[in-house]
């Protein structure tokens, strides 16, 4: 199968530097910053107060030792004014150096091609890849010297393949009213042995409890009709009662399915169970899709 790559060059891109920066970071991201590193990405979510979503970003470390985030296009001008909040005596800078630097990402374990790109180990499809940093440049040229070797995953291509693989999205998925672990980004982007944050407290409280009010599920269409985003969840054994909505909806080829993502509240979230999605019935399944 030949390998696919994928154009992440409009995320939003931070450099953060400053003889506080670390600190500061440390005590505004769920994941502990340590682990980034100038060849390897970690994932973080940012919260607020309430431990809920102000962005989810992937943090690496420039060949200066500055601290590199990048986050969903949507959040360009909410991510900066969000960190500059917390500012107060620090000694730290955030620049906004998007237009500066392109992002391409290849699935596989090793880089896929020798470059003097900036090269860096990440998990964006919930599986082994990395990202290729390189000075900002047009679409056609950034792509054509991989064209013959990799197939481009464009938009639609991209988005569903994000679906099938189960990872959520700025705007989708995550929102400001979401808790990380509600979207199961529990294991990739949360440390619960680093120290204080913003936000901690609400998560640690939900890893004493293990309940969620809600949780993100697969969804499939038992009976082939098309799904659509924000459509409701309701439960077939009892009449009309909410159990949720869905987030994000695609045909898969590859699994000949109608699928989505959705938010499944507790108590109707167990594998296998049939709701209905709108007058469509849909049946809970793990993420990934199989």
């Amino acid at each position: 199968m030949t390998p696919a790559f994928f154009d992440c060059s409009r995320r939003v891109k931070l450099r953060v530097t400053g003889a506080d920066a670390a600190r500061f970071l440390n005590g505004q991201l769920t994941n502990d910053l340590r682990k980034a590193a100038a060849t390897s990405a970690i994932q973080a979510s940012i919260l607020n107060a309430k431990g809920k979503l102000s962005a989810h970003v992937f943090v690496s470390v420039d060949n200066d030792g500055a601290f590199l985030l990048d986050a969903d296009s949507q959040l360009r001008e909410e991510l900066p004014a969000r960190l500059e909040r917390y500012i107060i005596a620090d000694d730290v800078q955030v620049e906004d150096v998007t237009d500066q630097f392109s992002i391409l990402h290849f699935l596989g374990e090793r880089p896929a091609v020798a470059t003097l790109s900036r090269t860096v180990a990440s998990e964006r499809f919930g599986s082994a890849g990395w990202d290729f940093w390189s000075p900002r440049a047009p679409e056609a040229e950034l792509r054509q010297p991989f064209s013959e070797r990799f197939v481009f995953c464009d938009d639609v291509c991209a988005e569903t393949f994000r679906i099938e693989r189960g990872i959520p999205r700025w705007g989708r998925e995550l929102t400001n009213e979401i808790i990380p672990v509600e979207a199961n980004l529990e294991a990739s982007s949360i440390d619960y042995e680093k120290g204080c944050y913003i936000g901690q407290e609400v998560i640690s409280r939900m890893k004493m409890s293990g309940q969620t009010n809600k949780r993100l599920c697969g969804l499939v269409s038992i009976s082939g009709a098309p799904l659509t985003a924000d459509m409701r969840l309701t439960s077939q054994t009892e009449a009309g009662k909410d159990a949720g909505w869905i987030t994000s909806a695609t045909n898969s080829d590859r699994l000949g399915s109608e699928i989505a993502l959705g938010y499944v509240k507790r108590g109707f979230n167990e594998t296998g169970t049939h709701l209905l999605a709108g007058e469509v019935p849909v049946q809970v399944t793990p993420l990934p899709f199989v």
